[in-house]
């Protein structure tokens, strides 16, 4: 099979929610420079997340179910966390980062950029899913973060962030980058200027970089 045939089959199998089906063709898939398996980073960037992408847009025109949708992200964080990168318990201390799913109960994404930041060296602080802009901004706040990291699938929650910018500007306290991800932010890329964010990520494995980069852009400034 080639690379786009497991993709397909992939996104099949999650919505007939066949788990084991979906981890077999995982397995299938052909590596270079005759290595066993892929990274999990790999296999996320390559298959699991823009199934679960196909799978959002579909939902979005009325073609799946929600219930489809739900089953498809569960079956999707169990495979993550069978295949997620370990942390790298020997790197120097980074700063305080946080990460949260704004009005959205989609978790894959939150989950990945969790895993990428904690095998980089980072502590990231998982502030959950489903809340409102004024209770992440809270959050944010209350846990002194240096960064925060949002993830989106829908364009609904997508467009949050531009209230959670605002809240956090009007709040008096230092400025906080906000780095946002997911499908919205890679169909449009316009899309994160408009809501205002610090940066955007194309996927979980920039998310490092663009902390690093955000945060001293940010104490940089004048």
């Amino acid at each position: 099979m080639t690379p786009d045939d497991v993709l397909m089959a992939f996104e099949a199998a999650l919505l007939d929610a066949d788990r084991a089906g979906a981890a077999r063709l995982l397995r299938t898939l052909p590596t270079s420079a005759g290595q066993v398996a892929a990274s999990g980073a790999l296999l996320a960037d390559r298959v699991i997340v823009p199934a679960l992408e196909r799978i959002g847009s579909a939902f979005e025109r009325g073609d799946v179910a929600l219930s489809q949708v739900y089953l498809a992200g569960r079956i999707c964080e169990g495979l993550l966390d069978e295949i997620a990168p370990a942390p790298d318990v020997t790197a120097t201390p980074r700063p305080r980062v946080g990460v949260a799913a704004l009005e959205d109960h989609h978790l894959l994404g939150k989950r990945m950029v969790l895993s990428v930041l904690r095998a980089a060296g980072f502590a990231p602080l998982d502030l959950g899913h489903g809340m409102r802009a004024a209770e992440l901004a809270r959050r944010a706040r209350e846990e002194q973060l240096d960064a925060l990291l949002v993830s989106a699938l829908m364009l609904r929650s997508a467009l949050r962030v531009k209230d959670l910018v605002a809240i956090l500007a009007k709040d008096g306290g230092p400025a906080l980058p906000v780095i946002v991800g997911g499908a919205p932010f890679r169909l449009d890329p316009a899309l994160a200027g408009e809501v205002a964010a610090t940066a955007w990520g194309r996927s979980a494995s920039e998310a490092p970089r663009l902390v690093m980069s955000a945060i001293e852009s940010s104490r940089g400034a004048p």
